[in-house]
């Protein structure tokens, strides 16, 4: 009986030998997985982050062919204190420290310089001329001015043109803007983009990247056209729209620049010019064709009530002749899009018959910070859709549309609808 209870006491003791030792082990996994997670962080810390995160957060145009593989954002300040005497003064440099609480880099003021592709640029292609470029006496000028003047300067625009025979293509070289105004209010800088069209057919639409928080962005882009002969560049005029992006709402528009080509040669060579930039001129056209509308504003109920009646006289936008047009309507308060609707479309026909009502709730007592903005738009589902005309009713808004508001806010519930000519889009 004695050996079998000595074996009945070996095994009792089994479970807790197991138990001690899976305890161990769990305790020994654990700590080996956190240290492996500790080491994984510390190791991606020390990363140098992608130029395209550095750009969209901070607002530096940064591009790979810049930056060294040797450089990193998160060096040490040894490291930094030896790379800024062997930086040039035209290379990209990121002191993460010297960042506000917002995170964002305090302003510096950049001196303006050449271009280096057209100071090294060979003279066996083309021999480069400068037309109304800026001498340094204009620049002191332009620095000096007073406060009052620089609200009404909407900046300026450099650019160079040039017609390559060789390939039968007219090249344009949007270079810089220099002294652009403050669109937003808190941070008073703007994200600049140019949008660059080729009238009068305006086949040729192109746009630059947007640039951020910046009120002297440098572009240096070139765009080439193919396909125009040189004996109709004096026909044509370039038209370039800047504007400011918006996450949140509609683009601000600063304003635009017209150079008719009539009179530039190109024959030479390159041109390097300048212009200033003038506010928007809203021009109206009668072969936009017309829009009636009809509103009525509810002050028990603070509402405004909008119906798209009718349209007439649409310009041929498509290539069989006809236009698919629908209006698509939106809503501003303090310049903000807070609502936006819009009506069916309506096939093949330049004289289009919607009779579709709209309400929208307006946030404040009364219509001095509303307007409305009608856009009659070609559908293709081909290709993006374009506009056909534009429409503004407000405090604001001139000629018709001013009218109407007015009238609207002198009656309220009543309803009252009216022709409007359309402006280009």
């Amino acid at each position: 009986m004695a050996p079998i209870a000595d074996s009945r006491q070996q095994f009792d003791e089994i479970p807790t030998v197991v138990g001690i030792f899976s305890a161990f082990g769990l305790v020994f996994s654990v700590s080996l997985f956190a240290w492996i997670c500790c080491q994984r962080k510390s190791s991606k810390s020390n990363k140098t982050p992608p130029y395209k995160f550095v750009h969209v957060l901070k607002g530096v145009d940064i591009y790979p062919e810049n930056l060294n593989s040797k450089k990193k954002f998160g060096a040490d300040d040894k490291s930094e204190a030896k790379n800024k005497s062997a930086m040039p003064k035209n290379s990209l440099h990121l002191d993460l420290e010297k960042r506000d609480l917002n995170g964002n880099f305090p302003k510096t003021t950049t001196k303006m310089q050449s271009s280096p592709d057209l100071e090294n640029s060979s003279p066996k292609h083309f021999a480069e001329r400068k037309k109304d470029s800026v001498s340094p006496d204009s620049l002191k000028s332009i620095t000096s001015l007073s406060s009052e003047d620089k609200q009404d300067k909407l900046g300026t625009l450099f650019f160079s043109l040039e017609y390559n025979f060789e390939k039968k293509a007219f090249v344009v070289n949007i270079k810089e803007a220099r002294g652009l105004p403050a669109m937003d209010e808190q941070s008073m800088t703007s994200d600049p983009y140019i949008k660059m069209t080729i009238l009068p057919e305006k086949k040729h639409k192109v746009k630059t990247r947007v640039l951020r928080k910046t009120l002297d962005p440098a572009f240096d882009e070139t765009f080439t056209f193919y396909g125009i002969p040189y004996s109709q560049i004096q026909d044509l005029t370039l038209h370039f729209m800047v504007l400011s992006f918006d996450r949140f709402s509609r683009d601000d528009v600063i304003g635009e620049v017209l150079i008719p080509l009539a009179g530039i040669e190109l024959s030479e060579g390159r041109l390097l010019m300048d212009r200033e930039i003038i506010k928007r001129n809203v021009r109206k056209s009668s072969g936009r064709g017309e829009l009636l509308v009809s509103l009525c504003y509810q002050s028990t109920t603070n509402t405004l009530t909008v119906v798209v009646l009718k349209a007439r006289h649409l310009p041929k936008s498509d290539v069989s002749g006809l236009s698919d047009p629908y209006v698509k309507v939106n809503l501003y308060h303090a310049k903000k899009r807070i609502s936006k609707k819009k009506t069916h479309v309506k096939k093949c026909t330049p004289n289009a018959v919607f009779n579709e009502l709209f309400v929208f709730d307006i946030p404040c007592e009364g219509l001095d910070d509303i307007s409305i903005e009608f856009l009659v738009l070609d559908s293709d589902r081909g290709s993006r859709n374009e506009v056909i005309g534009r429409l503004t009713l407000g405090s604001s808004a001139e000629g018709t549309g001013g009218e109407h508001w007015k009238e609207i806010c002198e009656y309220p519930r009543r309803q009252i609808a009216k022709w409007h000519m359309l402006c280009d889009g």
